[in-house]
């Protein structure tokens, strides 16, 4: 029996890679740098949640400013279209106020123990179109 896109996400899952695929050209962009940490988690119904930083963040409170904009955090429901492949993220809560209530679409791709992310149309990052990609790969079970 084949498995719906919802059954194959759901669970947890550790950040492998993020990049940025350029669209001119240039160099790809590592916006969380070469190792980033992060953790996404779907479950049963129909909610996830997302959190991506860069390694090695200051542990102070004062420094809350700057590494907030180290740090990609919003959860919400799911939404999964079996015949395109594809996933919706509703922004329920979000770090990024300007994300409250948005729905991002993300192109799945399952290679092997691996979930590919793309995010379909291209996003502005520094003044450059790039294409998020995003690979994960599933957590190990708690009492492995």
């Amino acid at each position: 029996m084949t498995m719906t896109l919802q059954e194959k996400l759901t669970g947890a899952w550790t950040l492998v890679s993020f990049v940025g695929k350029s669209l001119d050209g240039s160099p790809d962009v590592y916006p969380m740098g070469d190792s980033p940490q992060g953790l996404i988690l779907y479950t049963p119904d129909g909610y996830m949640s997302a959190q991506i930083m860069l390694p090695d963040r200051d542990g102070k409170t004062e420094m809350f400013t700057e590494a907030g904009g180290n740090y990609l955090a919003y959860s919400g429901r799911y939404y999964t279209d079996e015949r395109r492949q594809i996933l919706q993220h509703h922004m329920f809560v979000s770090l990024y106020p300007d994300w409250l209530g948005q729905t991002q679409q993300r192109t799945v791709l399952f290679e092997d123990d691996l979930l590919k992310l793309s995010s379909p149309t291209p996003l502005r990052l520094n003044g450059k179109e790039i294409i998020p990609c995003l690979t994960w790969k599933r957590a190990e079970p708690r009492d492995a």
